[in-house]
């Protein structure tokens, strides 16, 4: 569900009369007041407009006389899950999008990140690992659990996975588990459902889902818990779907500059010279998307990466979808990448 911008939109010519008209027809509670450049210069909520009238204020009041022009707002480079974050810290109902010149770009409402998106697919998030090339930093805690700024990455995942519309989510744990489990319970307050799959030894990306406890009825979205990324989930499930996939991988773009000149061979003669060559690859993001009827060939109680399911529908012919992500992903696997991510 997309925010029509245009029917929110007052100019300070209107009245308070004809900004509650606005209120009403939009049913998101908000005005938006922007001068003739575009920029937005006030907010106006249904509860401005009802002091106002509480207030004495005439119906025929200009509505620049009573728009809020302290709004908060954010920029374009924030994505959705931080969006709705924030607006539940701050119990906003919605968050208007403005450009470096202060012209309104968007809307992200609560509303339709809570409710008008709400997709029929679960998740599973691998969160049992140990995390052991970091070291000492986990050796008391799990690694989905480290904090980047004020938040656990693992938590981090959850709000990105609720801002596109899945509600219920299992947490595969193993290692210092309970203190995943105490951290999240019941996933209420983070307005899903959250499920545990207690792992009694490594079961692999793979291997834990046979613990789900029911099939899905939908594509399950499955993803490592060490991850900060803002992949647009509902746009990977879209492709999924659209594709008619078995399973769906994100693939991220992944380059390596050789800083040698590297010689190509035929037999026992150069065949090419080529100086310091870019080498570009797809690697696998650890996102993935699978048709509810893989999960009946994954083998209980053992170790069974998720690659080796892909590679068994390959085999069998059945197609693997190719999602080339674009947005932001970080897997934190060394002490100095996850203190290059902690430090901003």
């Amino acid at each position: 569900m997309t925010v029509d911008l245009d029917s929110l939109i007052v100019t300070p010519a209107h009245s308070l009369l004809e900004t509650l008209k606005v209120i009403d027809t939009s049913g998101l509670e908000v005005a938006l007041l922007c001068d003739q450049a575009g920029k937005l210069i006030g907010v106006a909520t249904d509860g401005d407009c009802r002091r106002a009238i509480i207030a004495g204020k005439a119906l025929s009041t200009p509505i620049a006389e009573i728009a809020n022009p302290r709004f908060s707002a954010v920029g374009p480079e924030i994505n959705r899950s931080d969006a709705v974050q924030l607006m539940l810290e701050r119990g906003f109902n919605c968050l208007p999008v403005i450009d470096a010149a202060g012209k309104l770009v968007d809307l992200h409402t609560l509303r339709n990140a809570m409710l008008g998106n709400r997709s029929a697919s679960w998740a599973v998030i691998m969160a049992g690992g140990k995390g052991e090339r970091l070291g000492e930093l986990t050796t008391a805690i799990p690694k989905p659990m480290l904090p980047i700024g004020d938040r656990p990455i693992l938590e981090r995942i959850v709000q990105h996975l609720v801002a596109h519309g899945i509600r219920r989510i299992y947490l595969s744990v193993n290692y210092l588990g309970t203190m995943i489990q105490d951290h999240f319970g019941d996933g209420s307050r983070f307005t899903c459902a959250i499920e545990y799959l207690w792992e009694k030894e490594p079961l692999g990306t793979g291997g834990a889902l046979a613990l789900l406890p029911e099939a899905p009825t939908a594509p399950l979205v499955v993803m490592n818990g060490d991850l900060l990324t803002n992949i647009n989930t509902s746009r990977m499930l879209a492709f999924h779907r659209a594709g008619s996939f078995a399973a769906t991988v994100a693939l991220r773009e992944h380059v390596v500059k050789v800083p040698f000149g590297v010689a190509e061979v035929e037999g026992a003669r150069v065949a090419r010279l080529v100086e310091k060559p870019t080498l570009n690859y797809r690697i696998n993001a650890g996102i993935y998307v699978l048709q509810p009827e893989l999960l009946a060939e994954i083998p209980r109680g053992r170790m069974f990466p998720i690659t080796e399911l892909l590679d068994g529908c390959l085999k069998r012919k059945r197609t693997v979808g190719a999602y080339h992500m674009q947005e932001t992903w970080n897997d934190i696997g060394l002490p100095e990448e996850y203190s290059a991510l902690h430090r901003g």
